[in-house]
């Protein structure tokens, strides 16, 4: 029991939630044309997100395997950081120009977001 007095669920439990919401995920992934290809744990943590806003999951169900999670991540992205490695040659040859994309595209975002959320403040002021 915690400290104040709810039950925890059991890691098997909390890991059986992650893995249905990773099943539900990967098969609405597939549904996305490959040119358009969304990742399976975007769509999961999506769907976390939802279960949890709308009070289907309890926090309480998913936090403890949650947190050994984050304590993980770090390990979670050294096959990232290897396969990154594996094309040093890919990004001596097209890194300058992936940067640039990168920073023109943040500010477009940027000033697209500033004036979406200027529309919406006038409009709520109205």
């Amino acid at each position: 029991m915690k400290k104040d007095g709810k039950k925890e669920t059991p890691i098997l439990i909390q890991m059986g939630i992650f893995m249905a919401i990773l099943f539900v995920a990967q098969l609405l992934s597939q549904l996305f044309p490959p040119s358009f290809a969304v990742p399976t744990p975007l769509i999961g943590m999506i769907i976390l997100y939802i279960l949890l806003a709308t009070h289907i999951i309890k926090l309480e169900q998913v936090e403890k395997l949650g947190d050994s999670l984050i304590g993980l991540i770090a390990f979670l992205f050294v096959p990232s950081g290897i396969q990154l490695a594996g094309s040093l040659d890919l990004i001596k040859r097209e890194g300058l120009q992936d940067v640039i994309v990168t920073i023109i595209s943040t500010i477009i975002l940027l000033v697209v977001i500033t004036y979406v959320g200027s529309f919406f403040i006038k409009l709520h002021q109205k």
